[in-house]
Order: structure tokens, then sequence, then C-alpha cells
């Protein structure tokens, strides 16, 4: 099953101004369910406002984007917002966790938004597993000034599964936190990938963060200059074993 299809996107910012910028161009991909997929690419190359599209936070210009087998180029603002809190989660650099809250609350988060009934008890201990999961058991009750940057990405990327999304994004999620423990955080997000299948999209400008996936994109001005598929992925989780 396709989690991902963007056909033909493009995105002008500006349209019709003297300084309209281009960012997308007629770029076309497609990304199966259960893929762990880099989208390499130097800053202002588009890998950002791909995301943003492909994450249904950004209307493309023209084109359309297919998330877990929903056309979204019809749906309307409410809709999109019901689909991407629903199926999507995001990573983002800066962590974005709300400094009132308790790691656990930040997580339980999103949860407050969904109109499943996923609340009270249940997702607490869904919360909990998730935080148990990627190393935080411990720092349930911290605030996230109590927290290293890699201990926030961490409960960043428990808050992206709370809702047990088809689809992550993750925008530069490495770029605050030292190599060692970059590759820390990657192993943790592939590991997330091969033992729950859901699919990761991850943009970085670092070629060494790319190698970590099974599939490396390159954009470069708003346009897809190459996509290949690795082994070096699968490799890379053999040896941290």
């Amino acid at each position: 099953m396709l989690a991902i299809e963007a056909r033909d996107l493009t995105v002008r910012y500006r349209p019709g101004q003297a300084s309209a910028a281009l960012a997308l161009d007629a770029v076309s991909v497609t990304v199966q369910a259960g893929e762990f997929v880099s989208l390499l690419g130097r800053a202002g190359s588009g890998k950002t406002t791909f995301l943003h599209c492909i994450g249904l936070l950004l209307r493309p210009t023209s084109g359309l984007v297919v998330i877990d087998g929903v056309d979204t180029s019809a749906l309307s603002a409410g809709q999109r917002a019901d689909l991407r809190g629903r199926r999507i989660g995001f990573v983002f650099q800066d962590h974005r966790l709300l400094p009132p809250l308790t790691v656990l609350e930040n997580v339980t988060l999103p949860l407050r938004y969904a109109g499943n009934g996923a609340r009270g008890r249940a997702g607490t201990r869904r919360a909990q597993d998730l935080l148990h999961m990627v190393g935080l058991a411990d720092r349930m009750d911290h605030r996230p000034d109590q927290l290293t940057a890699d201990q926030a990405q961490r409960a960043a990327i428990a808050r992206a599964l709370i809702r047990a999304p088809a689809l992550v994004l993750a925008d530069e999620p490495t770029g605050k936190v030292q190599d060692e423990t970059s590759d820390e955080l990657l192993y943790l997000m592939q590991r997330l990938n091969r033992t729950t299948d859901v699919t990761f999209v991850i943009a970085t400008q670092d070629v060494d963060v790319a190698s970590w996936t099974d599939r490396v994109i390159r954009i470069g001005d708003g346009r897809i200059a190459s996509d290949r598929r690795l082994r070096v992925g699968r490799d890379r989780l053999r040896r941290v074993r």
C-alpha cells in the first residue's frame, strides 16, 4: 500500500509578484508504506516545503498529494486537519515541547484533539509505553528544560507516535544534537520503523544522516535530482546491535 504519492507538486511563494519564488517544481515522489526514507538537500533546496506539502501543512500551488490512500486535493481545511492528526506524526528540529508541561503531558497532548476516545487512562498508558520504548521511562515527570537535546527529541518522537500514525515526517531531527547522540536518535527511528512498520521520511542536509535510511531522495532547486535505494540502513542496524 502507498503511504505517500506526490504528483507534480509545484509551490510558488508570492505568485504574481515580482519577488515570486519557485520552491517546488513539478516534484513527483512515491513512498511505499513501511519505508525508511531520507530527503537530502541543502538549505533552500525545497525539502521542508515538500514535507509541509505531504504533511498537509501547506497546499501546493498545483499537483496533488495522496496520503494513506486518500486524495487530499479536494479536502476542506477541516478534513485535512483531521487526516493530518490521525495519520501523520511530526518531529521538528527544535522538538517544540511545551515548557509548562511534563514530558508525559507533552506526549499525550495530541490526544486532547483526538475524536476517537483515545484519551484518559488508555492514552496515558500508551504514552508511558512509548516513553519506555524511547528510553525516557525515568523522565516522564520532568519538564523540557530538564532534558538534554537528545532526550527532548526522544520525547518528540514519542509524541509523534502517540496517535499511531501511518507516517512520521522528521525535519532535521538531529540538527541540534552531537554526532554520537545523532546516531542514537537515528538508530531509535530506524528500530521503530522496523518494529512498527511506520513510514519515516527524514529531511536532512547531512549525508551521514541519510546513510542510515534505506532510500535517499536528493532534492535541489525544488526538483528531484536522484532517487536511490541503499542497503546501508539495514547493515547499520545489525552493527549497532
